[in-house]
């Protein structure tokens, strides 16, 4: 389900650099269209569905197109963005409505551990990291 603009949403992030969606897209599809002030997916069909776009975006303007085999005609997915959660709304062709709710990070923003939380530097002899000791030529670490 590619992410797409709401452009009466949309306020640009008032940028005058990067959008916040331009910022943490992975694929770099996010642009900003200067003589709007507008932020678009500029290929959709490149996208790869993380969401990132629409978890950072601080008005709610991004909004994704479901799939037909997914969303058959007359039914919604909607995100919806609060300060720690993401909210998917669906709305099935029947008229039923499930609500799915996820954190949107772990850590605050701008904490999060660049060691990834090893206290010491893992090795390819540690048995939990190993899973194939023979290919590894560590078969013998085991057995001593």
């Amino acid at each position: 389900m590619p992410s797409f603009v709401r452009p009466d949403k949309c306020d640009g992030c008032k940028a005058l650099d990067k959008t916040a969606c331009q910022f943490i897209c992975p694929n770099d599809l996010m642009a900003l269209n200067t003589d709007t002030m507008k932020a678009y997916n500029q290929e959709p069909h490149q996208c790869w569905e993380c969401y990132c776009c629409v978890k950072i975006c601080p008005q709610g303007a991004i909004d994704v197109r479901g799939y037909a085999d997914f969303v058959p005609m007359g039914a919604s997915v909607v995100p919806l963005r609060s300060t720690d959660s993401i909210m998917w709304t669906v709305k099935f062709r029947n008229g039923s409505v499930k609500r799915f709710k996820f954190p949107i990070r772990t850590t605050p923003e701008g904490e999060a551990d660049p060691s990834g939380g090893w206290s010491t530097e893992p090795s390819l002899d540690d048995h939990v990291l190993a899973t194939e000791p023979d290919s590894l030529g560590t078969a013998d670490v085991w057995t001593q």
